[in-house]
């Protein structure tokens, strides 16, 4: 099922983004410490979730991730920190994910 990495791949951004929110929030927003703590089992939630791909190169199944975590990155940016993509964010993201679909849906033999 093509879906399923992509909803991997989103999970694995959400969790990765999250992780790495919790320690720019205790180092640049003066949070707290405590911060660190769901950021590091997020963290941990991201590197599970890239395993469930199916792919005989963990270099690939990353290489394919990049371009998703830039989009979830992008959508951060606009939901969470109130910054709208200008049209270069939006420009770049669509060649990350057309990059990001070669990679990941292109056919291979085994």
């Amino acid at each position: 099922m093509a879906f399923k990495p992509f909803l991997v791949y989103i999970l694995a951004a959400i969790a990765e983004i999250a992780g790495c929110y919790s320690l720019w929030a205790v180092l640049k927003l003066g949070k707290s410490p405590l911060w660190l703590i769901p950021g590091a089992l997020s963290l941990c939630a991201f590197a599970w979730l890239l395993t469930l791909i199916d792919s005989p190169a963990a270099g690939r199944a990353y290489a394919a991730y990049g371009a998703i975590y830039i989009a979830g990155a992008v959508g951060w940016m606009w939901l969470m920190e109130k910054q709208r993509p200008d049209l270069w964010d939006l420009a770049g993201l669509a060649l990350c994910l057309a990059g990001s679909a070669v990679i990941l849906l292109a056919p291979r033999h085994s």
